[in-house]
Parts: C-alpha cells; structure tokens; sequence
C-alpha cells in the first residue's frame, strides 16, 4: 500500500508538471502590475448594496463570465421534487434560506485549481463576504494564490476489547498479515473507495484499528464507514483470536473535531497555500503595511499558543462554514477542516509572504448534499460539481482560507475590524 510520503511526492510532481506547461506562471503572476479596476473584478460601484437592482447587476456580470445563472439559488426557479431529498434528511419540514454572496475573482494556481474563480459564500454574518472578497482582490492583484493538494485519505477508527495483551496481539498480528484480502473487500463493497493504510494504538487491552481510504471525489465518510464495517465484520469471523466486543469507531480517527492527531498528519485533504503580496497592494487594498501585518500574526499566534489552541490561525472557520453551505458540504466537518497553521513574514524587498495550510479538508464534489439544486449551482459557478473535481474544490478552499486571514490580519493591523463590522454588520441603518 502507498505510504503517505508516496501520496505526497505524487502531488508535488504533478503541481511542477503544471507550472512547467504554463510557462512558470507564479513567476510571471507575480509580475503582474497592480490594477484594481480590471474587467474581470466584480462591479464596484456600491458593492455591497443589498436590493434587486444590484442583485440583478452581479448576476449579469456572472453571466458575462459565461457562468450559468443560478435559477435556483436566485428563486426564479422552485425547488418541488421531494424525492431529492432522500439520503439527505429526516422529518423534513421545509427549507431554511441562508443568504448567499460572492467573491472574486480569486485567482489561484494549482495542481488542479488554475483560473479565476468566483465563490459563493452563505451566511448570515454581515461582514464577512466583504472581508474574503477584499482578501481575493489582494490576491487577484498578486497574480494568484499558489494552492496545492498535498496529500489525502480518510480515516476510520473501530476499537476492539480483549481479556488481556496476548489476546490483543495475537488478533493484531492475524489482521496485520491480511490485508491484501481487507484492500479487496474494500474494492468489492465500494466503487471509488481504495483502502490505503492500516494503522494501530495500543492501550491496555484495548486495541485500535486505523482504516485510512482515498474517496475518490465524495468526501467519503459514510463510505469510509460501510468499508470498515465490511472489513470489521470479515475479521471477527475469520480471525482465531475474538474480542469481548468491538464497536465501529472509538473516537480516535478525528470525526467532525479537532484532534491533534489529525493536525500532525492528515484528514480528508492536506492542502497549503501562499501568496506574495507587494508593499504597494497591502497599502492600497488592505490599507496598511506589511510590517504591521507580520507583528499582528506573530502577536496572534502567541496568544493561540497561551489558549491551547491546536494550530494558529484566525478564522478558516467563517469561510469554509459559508463556502461549506453553499455547495453542498457537511457542515459539521468544519470542525476538523477550521485547524491548521497561518504564517506572515516581510520579506527582504518590504513586501507580504503569507501562507495557509489546511490538514483535514473533508470535502466531496459528488454525493451528499452536492446535488441538491442550489448547492449544484454554487458548485458549478466554481466548476467544481462531479467527478474529477474535489482536489480543485480543496484548493480553492485553501486558497479562500488563505483570503480571508490576509483580510482579517489586515482589518486587525490597521486598526479597522471594529468599524467594519459596525458598518457591516448591524441592521441599525437602511441599506440605500
């Protein structure tokens, strides 16, 4: 079975396959000369004003782009087959409307992400899609987001009890020795899911079992599930050695939370990604100095160190708790997806490096909400809905997280977070 150092160089080959075709783009993106008014930025005359005739305008310029106009999502079009909600819900009563906005264009070169992208976002936090679009027009500005999927499985953790460690170890050392037949039991009860990586923790007679899965292009944790039951329930009839009892996970493998573990290694997908920013677009669209932006993060990330926080950074979970909503994702992974580790530095020219890696992306382009009318819509105004479209989805989400911190760090630096979010973000004043 591949090994994680293996899955990685993999990547790491194809994103240099990439930049050789185009020529070395991130050297020439980051030539790019600062122009705030280029055609391809949103309409900025009075950008966040909420009526249908600016609605109206946003979606037209969409359309320019040659993306689809989102018929659902916008409410011209009624959403009446119930039938689409089985495997998705329960007791189902009615919808919940979340208001959705966009960003863009976020441009971002990948292994598999390359162009200008536009996000929708869905939440109903006031100034939170003005924050991340201001981030994507410092990135656009730079020449683009370099964002790449490093590595990627995902994890499923069942637990087994014996009378003592001999037991234990015996029953481990049978398993260990089987797992050719485990990689094809997982091949025969799922189309896309491939076992990768057999894992063990002893403690007492306790043993736990890592099953780690690539998923294909679902995020995969109901198919992670019924594989390892699979293979759980072959071992228990086949394995000489029995255990007192055994459950299906034993809350190790990091299941919507965050763990340590998860952030060390990997779940879902490991994405990174980085921007160069010049001096002269942190003065002209974030509206301070690179320098006060470093001090900002290295003060920050101190404080996340006193509060015990697992990773450092400022708030992957606002962007991909809206981005998750829109397209379809299950939310509650952002649990585990908001860890990571955001870094700021001034570079000996005067200008911005900052990066963001994302160790457990759980994250899927095919199956679970992705096919639900306005979620397919979002995911398609990103080319991201179906097969061969996830590793891209997790790249642009890296590079949406990498958006936002350079925002906020901004917003946080200069002194201005507060009155933006007065202006933003309360209904105290109509909006004309």
């Amino acid at each position: 079975m591949s090994s994680s150092r293996e899955k990685t160089n993999r990547a790491v080959i194809q994103f240099l396959e990439t930049l050789n075709r185009e020529g070395n783009v991130i050297e020439k993106a980051n030539k790019k000369v600062l122009n705030t008014n280029q055609e391809e930025n949103l309409p900025s005359e009075r950008l966040f004003i909420i009526n249908e005739e600016f609605t109206n305008k946003r979606i037209a310029f969409l359309k320019e782009k040659n993306i689809n106009e989102p018929l659902y999502l916008t409410g011209k079009k009624k959403f009446s087959d119930l039938k689409q909600l089985v495997g998705n819900i329960e007791n189902y009563i009615g919808m919940t409307m979340v208001p959705t906005g966009i960003i863009g264009p976020l441009r971002v070169v990948g292994s598999e992400a390359h162009g200008d992208f536009y996000v929708p976002l869905a939440t109903s936090e006031g100034a939170l899609v003005a924050s991340y679009h201001r981030g994507a027009k410092a990135c656009f500005a730079a020449g683009g987001a370099t964002s790449i999927c490093l590595v990627e499985g995902v994890q499923r953790s069942p637990v087994f009890k014996f009378n003592n460690l001999s037991e234990l170890a015996l029953f481990l050392m049978w398993t260990l020795a089987h797992e050719e037949e485990l990689k094809k039991i997982t091949e025969k009860t799922s189309r896309y899911g491939k076992l990768i990586e057999l894992g063990s923790n002893v403690e007492g007679n306790h043993l736990i079992l890592t099953f780690e899965f690539t998923t294909g292009d679902a995020a995969g944790q109901n198919m992670v599930t019924i594989c390892t039951n699979e293979i759980c329930n072959y071992i228990i009839e086949n394995n000489p050695t029995k255990p007192i009892h055994w459950f299906i996970e034993g809350n190790y493998s990091g299941d919507k939370k965050a763990t340590s573990l998860s952030f060390t290694k990997q779940r879902g997908k490991k994405v990174t990604a980085e921007i160069l920013l010049s001096e002269k677009i942190v003065n002209e669209i974030l509206k301070t100095t690179p320098q006060a932006m470093a001090e900002y993060w290295r003060s920050s990330t101190i404080g996340a160190i006193q509060s015990g926080a697992i990773g450092a950074q400022g708030h992957y979970a606002n962007g991909l708790a809206a981005m998750f909503l829109a397209t379809g994702q299950d939310v509650a992974c952002v649990a585990e997806a908001a860890v990571g580790i955001t870094r700021m530095e001034v570079t000996p020219k005067g200008d911005l490096y900052a990066c963001a890696t994302l160790p457990c992306l759980i994250v899927g382009t095919v199956g679970g909400g992705t096919s639900l009318p306005s979620q397919r819509e979002c995911l398609e105004i990103m080319d991201c809905y179906g097969l061969g479209k996830a590793r891209k989805y997790a790249e642009i989400a890296a590079a949406v997280a990498l958006a936002g911190e350079i925002s906020i760090a901004a917003a946080l630096s200069a002194g201005h977070f507060s009155s933006a979010h007065k202006k933003l973000g309360r209904k105290n004043k109509t909006n004309d």
